[in-house]
């Protein structure tokens, strides 16, 4: 597999990462694991694009927490989760597929700092299935846990929350904000990823100084632009349209790939053109060579909510209380995907990368299954009767309950 291709799944926006798998054959064949992973990339940056302002998320740990979630769906729900992140129809492949990333990315990731965790966050006493609970765990090695939605919402919140930012070295705080979880809540599905890699080749920082960086409507930002103190070893390609240069991080596993528009041409017209097999075949116009690479510094976090896009993108059963089916986590058709959120963070800087990444996904009961609530607070008839015969002793109407 190509290594940096694990990056673009691990941590870049959808230049960063996209699939790699062509098609052959009348019936292609089940995506290679990173070219399923990636699939969800330009699908969810297409829909972010259309937004001004920076994108920064992970593609893999969306992949992997709603692989989680896909594992108890079925019918129409199952089908749609499938269309739009390309899992497979047999419960079996996934497991592979995910099995195959994780020694994959533990190859690629030897010289940097990679880790990944997924936990499961449980209702006390909520009766899931034995099966779905143990498939979390033995295929996903989540780590399980239990919590009270129905009384103690905000304390179970804040836990999950401390678990993500523990999983991520502090580098993402509050994946669900204040009021995310409610007492119908049942099951929250977390996923987090944490990246720490040197260049190759670091910057100099003594070269580091103030220059000019062009937004897209045209104003200049003073931005702190990174420079080496000659041209270093990269893999390097242009054509018509753009630059690409790849720049690797120590051991060689995993490197960061960079696209810049050409003077003249736009980012919209890139983002435009740009799709998994361009990509792809940029990839292959790479070769190594010496490259001045001017890069800025930069930091910045960013976060989703993920229902809305995700249903455009194809799936809106799983987040409709009317036709949602999870009965694989519990045997029944009670729970739907209240909200699912995502934050990523990333730095760079002259040494190297950080970044991080977490998906949180909240599953409650539908309304309809859940204890009435009759809040007496605007005007309302009311009768005293005999419920036997149905005579109305009285009839009113409180309009005002401070009148005398």
């Amino acid at each position: 597999m190509n290594r940096s291709a694990i990056l673009s799944a691990l941590l870049m926006s959808a230049f960063l990462s996209a699939a790699g798998a062509g098609e052959t054959g009348e019936a292609p064949p089940a995506p290679a694991p990173a070219a399923m992973s990636n699939t969800i990339a330009f699908k969810f940056y297409t829909k972010e694009a259309a937004k001004p302002g920076n994108i920064f998320f992970s593609p893999y740990s969306l992949h992997t927490a709603f692989a989680m979630a896909y594992t108890g769906a079925g019918g129409k729900t199952k089908e749609e989760i499938a269309s739009v992140f390309s899992f497979p129809a047999l419960p079996g492949d996934l497991r592979d597929s995910m099995s195959a990333l994780k020694k994959d990315l533990a190859a690629a990731s030897k010289g940097a700092e990679f880790v990944q965790a997924n936990s499961f966050w449980a209702q006390e006493g909520y009766p899931f299935l034995g099966a779905y609970i143990r498939s979390l765990r033995a295929n996903y090695g989540a780590e399980a846990n239990e919590a009270d939605f129905r009384t103690k919402t905000e304390e179970a919140r804040e836990k999950i929350n401390s678990w993500t930012a523990k999983g991520t070295k502090g580098k993402i705080k509050d994946l669900f904000p204040k009021g995310a979880l409610n007492p119908l809540s049942r099951l929250v599905l977390v996923n987090a990823v944490y990246f720490k890699g040197s260049w190759e080749e670091t910057f100099s920082k003594e070269l580091t100084s103030d220059a000019d960086f062009t937004k897209t409507g045209g104003e200049k930002v003073k931005v702190k632009m990174m420079a080496a103190k000659a041209a270093r070893r990269a893999e390097y390609a242009e054509n018509e349209e753009l630059q690409a240069v790849r720049l690797p991080y120590k051991g060689g596993g995993l490197a960061m790939l960079l696209l810049l528009p050409k003077e003249g041409k736009s980012l919209a017209e890139t983002e435009k053109a740009l799709n998994a097999e361009k990509l792809d075949a940029l990839r292959g116009e790479l070769t190594g060579q010496k490259v001045k690479v001017f890069l800025p510094r930069f930091t910045f976090s960013a976060g989703y909510r993920l229902n809305e896009a995700l249903a455009e993108l194809g799936m809106p059963a799983a987040f409709t209380e009317a036709v949602a089916d999870f009965s694989g986590m519990d045997g029944t058709n009670k729970l739907y995907i209240q909200t699912a959120f995502h934050k990523a963070f990333v730095e760079v800087n002259e040494e190297g990368t950080e970044a991080a990444a977490a998906t949180g996904i909240a599953l409650g009961t539908k309304s309809f299954s859940r204890d009435p609530i009759f809040r007496a607070d605007k005007p309302f008839l009311f009768f005293i009767e005999d419920p036997k015969t149905g005579l109305l002793l009285f009839m009113g109407r409180l309009e005002d309950p401070a009148a005398g």
